[in-house]
């Protein structure tokens, strides 16, 4: 869940609850995948930094050789960290929600993460990786010539549109762990696992 600075999630809650051992993970562990979490949040909300500053240059210049560059770098940058990066970011998060007493589902801004990265992951991967190839393939299919020459259409607004809305997606999820908005959750709306367990006892 991008930029979450887990340090602050791993924290208890301070719910009024007593605190469940069996949902804790060993504090190696917990300190282990904040490291992981953070560093891929880090280095995914990177990316789509130096995504958008690639695209935003390509829209801007009119040298068809800076386009061509632009976009190149564009997909060799995706093709190589996209899926870790979003993947890595999206386990580590579960694993740490699932593992700490804030739960997957507990409270709002909790759950909000967990959809805007899984809407995120699932929109980098395909969506986002899907129109670089496009825009790698239009300048490789015209490797020489000026930029009107490459008939790159809506492709040159593509490549900064899409990087402008995964960055806003992973700004929002830097709000929502810092502000922690919206409370806990109704106890009647908890996790499903928790409903199961309660209805074994």
């Amino acid at each position: 869940m991008p930029i979450s600075t887990e340090s602050s999630t791993v924290a208890s809650p301070d719910d009024g609850e007593r605190r469940r051992p069996g949902r804790r993970l060993p504090v190696r562990v917990r300190h282990s995948m904040v490291v992981v979490h953070v560093v891929a949040s880090v280095s995914w909300l990177a990316l789509m930094l130096c995504l958008l500053t690639l695209g935003t240059t390509a829209l801007a210049t009119h040298d068809a050789g800076t386009v061509r560059t632009a976009y190149r770098a564009m997909g060799m940058l995706g093709d190589a960290l996209i899926i870790p990066l979003s993947l890595l970011t999206l386990v580590s998060g579960v694993v740490l929600a699932l593992g700490t007493p804030w739960g997957l589902f507990r409270f709002y801004w909790v759950g909000t993460k967990f959809w805007l990265t899984l809407v995120a992951t699932v929109a980098s991967i395909f969506a986002l990786t899907a129109r670089l190839h496009d825009a790698v393939h239009a300048v490789a299919v015209h490797p020489t010539g000026p930029v009107s020459a490459m008939h790159l259409g809506f492709i040159r607004y593509n490549m900064v549109i899409v990087p402008a809305v995964a960055l806003l997606l992973y700004l929002a999820n830097v709000v929502l762990s810092v502000f922690k908005p919206w409370g806990r959750r109704p106890a009647g709306r908890s996790e499903p696992g928790q409903r199961r367990r309660r209805n074994q006892r």
